[in-house]
């Protein structure tokens, strides 16, 4: 009995079980295909799309700030190595430091948004909104086009929205030293995560930015 017991007691007293970091994974992955689907599905519509109203994505495009999604673009990237290095640090059991790179990949994640939040609100201000009177007065290439845009976008930034939660809550975790070296899954699935989050965007960027 004791010798069962023994390897939860040395990693802390919050581990009552075996530590199988394989079936978070394997968990975390599954999660991942079905994210893949979901967006897979608004790709794949948006590439029909496209291919029936280009011109009007075409013109639809130069609608958009660029700056906006290149500064989104830059923002992201930045967060993806961030959070590869509170991971590295964590593993290397220096937590002030993971805790730092968390920190910073936060701010990342929150300057995204408020990028967005401005972006939103000039399209908003020029009436380029879903049922606008002044988008719906244009053709239906660009009514397609922005509905997509506004769509796949704040599905996207809804994503933003969680994996900043779940790096929150490994950063409190870390603090309390309730998250530990030795059993590293959740800081890491979390950092999986917000790397599906990136590469979802780097998608997003060239399909609604870069047709112009």
């Amino acid at each position: 009995m004791s010798g069962t017991s023994a390897p939860a007691t040395a990693h802390g007293p919050h581990h009552a079980g075996p530590y199988n970091p394989a079936k978070g994974r394997l968990g975390m992955w599954l999660f991942i295909c079905t994210e893949v689907l979901l967006f897979g599905g608004l790709f794949l519509l948006y590439a029909v799309y496209r291919y029936r109203y280009a011109e009007a994505f075409h013109a639809a495009s130069g609608l958009l700030d660029r700056l906006f999604g290149t500064a989104n673009t830059i923002v992201l990237i930045t967060s993806s190595l961030t959070v590869v290095l509170a991971i590295f640090e964590f593993e290397r059991g220096k937590p002030t430091r993971a805790r730092n790179y968390l920190l910073f990949t936060l701010l990342c994640g929150l300057a995204f948004l408020v990028i967005k939040s401005f972006e939103w609100g000039a399209k908003f201000e020029h009436g380029l909104y879903p049922n606008a009177p002044h988008l719906m007065s244009m053709g239906f290439g660009e009514i397609l086009y922005f509905g997509l845009y506004f769509t796949m976008t704040g599905l996207h930034a809804i994503h933003v929205i969680v994996g900043m939660s779940v790096l929150f809550v490994a950063w409190r975790r870390i603090g309390k030293g309730t998250l530990m070296r030795t059993r590293p899954a959740f800081l890491e699935n979390g950092g999986l995560f917000w790397h599906l989050v990136d590469v979802i965007w780097i998608f997003l960027f060239p399909l609604f930015y870069l047709i112009s």
